[in-house]
């Protein structure tokens, strides 16, 4: 199990006239989360890398089952666990955006990924790797910097806890739709000083260390 870690409280940032800050992603923000994911018509509540069944099977749970995805998400994030390691931007009302990042062991789905598969990137010690699994902003805010402020307290999160690199698994192709680049964009990441270390376009994995 992770724990959520206080700190300074980061500054805060103008977008369309309301202030905004960045946090660890704690129980007090359940609400806030859920309604995130409701306004931004998301029924994973950030479960896909911890569904054990089949695409099939997925398919139907979002369709159909979007309360146990809920349940489980609210779960993992009033008890600490990694599955819900990350930071969420605030408003004075609403939850505007949300990134997972989470120790890699954390999201061994995402590794097992038929391209990212035994990559030789990944050889070696692991210990303190930390991934960026998924981003969503709420579609009143997107394009307006809520994904680079999250991406900078997702690295300043993944330092308070020990991490020695962040790794990131984003689209690299013109003209995609948002829920096409739900683990973010590459130029997010080439912005912040990623480096590529497998180039596999559109799929290249990227590296952060820390």
């Amino acid at each position: 199990m992770g724990t959520h870690l206080s700190g300074p409280r980061p500054p805060t940032a103008n977008v369309t006239g309301q202030e905004f800050r960045v946090v660890p992603a704690a129980p007090e923000h359940a609400a806030h989360l859920s309604g995130l994911f409701v306004r931004a018509e998301a029924p994973c509540y950030c479960r896909y890398w911890h569904f054990e069944g089949n695409t099939n099977a997925w398919l139907d749970r979002s369709a159909h089952h979007v309360d146990e995805s809920r349940a489980e998400m609210l779960r993992a994030l009033d008890s600490g666990s990694d599955e819900m390691s990350g930071v969420l931007a605030l408003t004075e009302r609403d939850a505007i955006g949300w990134m997972k990042v989470a120790p890699a062991a954390a999201v061994t789905k995402l590794y097992a990924q038929r391209l990212y598969r035994s990559l030789p990137c990944f050889a070696g010690d692991r210990e303190g790797v930390y991934t960026i699994g998924c981003i969503l902003v709420d579609p009143a805010y997107r394009r307006r910097q809520v994904a680079s402020r999250l991406l900078d307290g997702a690295l300043a999160l993944a330092r308070r806890r020990g991490a020695r690199a962040l790794e990131a698994f984003p689209r690299r192709a013109e003209g995609i739709s948002d829920a096409e680049a739900w683990t973010g964009p590459f130029s997010l990441y080439r912005r912040a000083g990623f480096e590529v270390v497998h180039d596999f376009a559109p799929y290249p994995v990227m590296r952060r260390m820390l």
